[in-house]
C-alpha cells in the first residue's frame, strides 16, 4: 500500500467525523458564525480539544468566508508542526528510549522501529527489554526482534532496568551495532517512584554511551483521545523528552488528539502508528496527516 493511502486509511474515521460536521456548509447560505460553530464542533468531535478548537475558530474568524476551507487546513498544518527526524549519534550506537503508560504500545512500537530503522534501512539494531516486571513484555519483544532481525538483550525478572539498558549498549558497542532501542515498563504518570526510575535508566545510558539517550520518545495511545493529555503531562520533567510517538490513530475517530498532545507538550511528533502491521509505523508527515484527516468542503461563497 502506498504511503498516502496508508495515511488516508488510518485516518478514515477521523475524516468522516469531520466531514459529517462540515460537508453541508456548501449547500446552504450559512452565516460566518454558523460556519465557525461547525468548525469548532468538528474539531472537538475529532478530539482536538476545546483549546485548539477555539484557537482555530479565532484564526478563521477574520478570513473571507470563501477562504475558510483552505484556512482550516493551514491552521491544522501549523498546529501539526514540521516533520522532524529522529536524532542520531555522531558515533554509533545511537540510543533511543521509549517511555509511556501501560498499554500505550511501547513494546510493539519498539519492535516496529527495529524493523523500520533496521531491516528496511540496513542498520544493525539491538532491542533492550528493560521491562523486567512483566515477563510477557520480554516474550513479546523477543518475537518482534526475530521478525525485525534484531538482537535482543533481556534481563532477569526484577533486574534493575537501568542495568539492562547499560548491558544492551555495551553489547551494541561490542557487536558494532548502529542502534539500541530501549523498551521500558509502562508506568502511571502519577507514580513518582516509577518516574524517577526512568531518570536512572537515562543516566545509565549516558554512562555507557556519550550523549545517550539520543531520543526519549513518549509513546501515547491516540485512540484514548483527551485522556492522552493527562498521561503526557505526567511525564514532563521525569525525563528529558525529545518527541512523541502517537500510536493507534486508526483505532477511533480521534485523530485530532495528535494535535492536542503536541500543543500541550510543545514537542514534535516524530512517529505515528497507522495500523497493526509491521510496516504501519511511519515517520510523522504533517502534510500527509492534514490531507488525510481534513475532508474536502466548500462554503456557499466558494
Amino acid at each position: 500500500m502506498a504511503i498516502w493511502d496508508k495515511w488516508r486509511k488510518g485516518l478514515e474515521r477521523t475524516r468522516q467525523a469531520l466531514k459529517a460536521r462540515l460537508e453541508d456548509l456548501g449547500g446552504q447560505s450559512a452565516s460566518r458564525d454558523e460556519m465557525l460553530d461547525a468548525v469548532e464542533e468538528a474539531l472537538i468531535t475529532a478530539d482536538c480539544g476545546a483549546a485548539i478548537a477555539r484557537e482555530v475558530r479565532s484564526a478563521l474568524a477574520h478570513r473571507p468566508i470563501e477562504d475558510m476551507p483552505e484556512a482550516f487546513r493551514e491552521e491544522l498544518s501549523r498546529l501539526a508542526g514540521p516533520a522532524t527526524e529522529l536524532g542520531l549519534a555522531q558515533e554509533a550506537p545511537t540510543v533511543w528510549l521509549l517511555v509511556g503508560i501501560n498499554g500505550a504500545g511501547k513494546t510493539t512500537t519498539a519492535g516496529k522501529m527495529a524493523s523500520l530503522y533496521g531491516r528496511m534501512q540496513g542498520r544493525k539494531v539491538v532491542l533492550a527489554a528493560a521491562d523486567t516486571y512483566r515477563a510477557a513484555a520480554t516474550e513479546q519483544l523477543a518475537i518482534w526482534a526475530e521478525r525485525a532481525g534484531a538482537e535482543l538483550v533481556q534481563g532477569r525478572e526484577r533486574q534493575d532496568p537501568a542495568s539492562v539498558a547499560f548491558e544492551a549498549i555495551e553489547q551494541a558497542k561490542a557487536h558494532r551495532a548502529d542502534l539500541v532501542i530501549v523498551d521500558t515498563a509502562g508506568r502511571l504518570h502519577n507514580r513518582q517512584g516509577l518516574l524517577d526510575e526512568l531518570g536512572k535508566i537515562g543516566r545509565a545510558a549516558a554512562r555507557a554511551q556519550a550523549g545517550a539517550p539520543h531520543e526519549v520518545l513518549l509513546v501515547v495511545d491516540g485512540a484514548t483521545g483527551q485522556n492522552a493529555l493527562a498521561q503526557a503531562q505526567g511525564f514532563l520533567g521525569a525525563v528529558p523528552l525529545t518527541g512523541i510517538c502517537v500510536t493507534k490513530l486508526d483505532g477511533a475517530a480521534k485523530g485530532g488528539s495528535l494535535l492536542a498532545v503536541r500543543k500541550v507538550l510543545d514537542l514534535p511528533v516524530k512517529l505515528v502508528g497507522l495500523g497493526e502491521g509491521l510496516e504501519d509505523l511511519v515517520p510523522f508527515d504533517p502534510v500527509a496527516y492534514v490531507e488525510a484527516m481534513a475532508p474536502a468542503w466548500r462554503t456557499s461563497g466558494a
